[in-house]
């Protein structure tokens, strides 16, 4: 039986989803930021109309059904591209079922999306369009109301020089996406040679972070993230993994599995993990000084920190510092 209050729930508005507004630089995406890329690599210099329509999609609610939320609702700039909720807000004021990840350097990306469901950028800058939580505007849907809309019509013509497509639409996301960057941090300026760029805390962190605390087998390279998968117990329940990969794949290894996240910006992207379980950085330290949860497809390498309270701080210490 349906109870007079539980049709009158229904009845009730959702939470509004935020629209951040575009309150980023002029000039944001056009350089790469030093300590990201290779002295001798060069990032191609992008159209600056696809670059500047791209940039006008990710922030307006047009590509959702209900236009009441746009990509920055849940990627939101402030907050390292991430969301500050451990769940995201979208249209119907529904919540999604997984944390939103930071969109930093999404463009050195190998997989995306916590279980690797897409393989390219261009793939997963579309798929939270069709997702019925997330914006649930049908595929189908998206060119016609471009076309239509009078800001938006005319800036396809211009950066394309041919009416609103689909392909096109993800193309003009997937430039700018690939234009959040974050390096530059005082790790990358210590590891040029300016020593004073870290505190002895920030470096203790660092030692630890290459040798005893083992980060670096997972963490690795310049965007900090193998582009790997992994089970580490988080989300476990009884000792029972998550899908996690699995979902994708149907290999009974990857069960359990979650893609590695990039290290930098860390302290702008909290809550962590990809259920956003772990409030702080210190959380995430004790965490992993634990061993994570333990399921039968805990990830070999993941054994219990042999680390005492004051090298817990420094290693906290020097992942904060690849966020400034």
């Amino acid at each position: 039986m349906i109870h007079v209050a539980q049709v009158l729930l229904a009845l009730l508005p959702g939470e509004t989803p935020p629209l951040p507004r575009d309150e980023l630089s002029a000039d944001f995406g056009l350089a790469a930021p030093k300590g990201l890329f290779p002295s001798d690599h060069t990032p191609t210099t992008p159209d600056p109309a696809r670059l500047a329509l791209g940039r006008a999609l990710f922030f307006d609610p047009v590509l959702s059904g209900d236009r009441t939320v746009s990509c920055a609702s849940c990627h939101q700039p402030a907050q390292g591209f991430a969301d500050p909720a451990r769940f995201s807000l979208g249209v119907r004021g529904q919540r999604t079922l997984i944390h939103t990840p930071s969109l930093f350097n999404r463009g050195l990306g190998e997989f995306f999306s916590w279980t690797g469901q897409s393989v390219t950028l261009h793939e997963q800058v579309l798929l939270p369009l069709h997702n019925r939580i997330e914006m649930d505007l049908g595929l189908e849907e998206i060119a016609p109301r471009l076309r239509g809309d009078p800001r938006f019509g005319p800036a396809f013509e211009a950066a394309f020089g041919r009416p609103a497509t689909i392909q096109d639409t993800g193309a003009a996301l997937e430039l700018f996406v690939s234009r959040i960057w974050i390096g530059a941090s005082a790790v990358d300026r210590f590891q040029a040679g300016e020593f004073e760029a870290l505190d002895e805390h920030e470096r203790a962190g660092l030692w630890l972070y290459e040798s005893k605390a083992g980060c670096w087998r997972c963490h690795a390279g310049r965007n900090y993230t193998d582009e790997d998968f992994h089970a580490t117990g988080v989300g476990a329940q009884d000792g029972v993994a998550e899908h996690g990969r699995f979902a994708i794949t149907d290999e009974a290894q990857d069960r359990g599995r979650f893609k590695t996240p990039t290290l930098r910006g860390l302290s702008l992207t909290a809550p962590y993990m990809h259920d956003g379980s772990l409030a702080t950085i210190e959380d995430v330290v004790a965490y992993y000084r634990r061993g994570g949860n333990a399921t039968p497809e805990r990830d070999p390498d993941l054994r219990p920190l042999e680390l005492d309270d004051e090298e817990a701080a420094n290693l906290a210490a020097f992942l904060r510092a690849l966020s400034r």
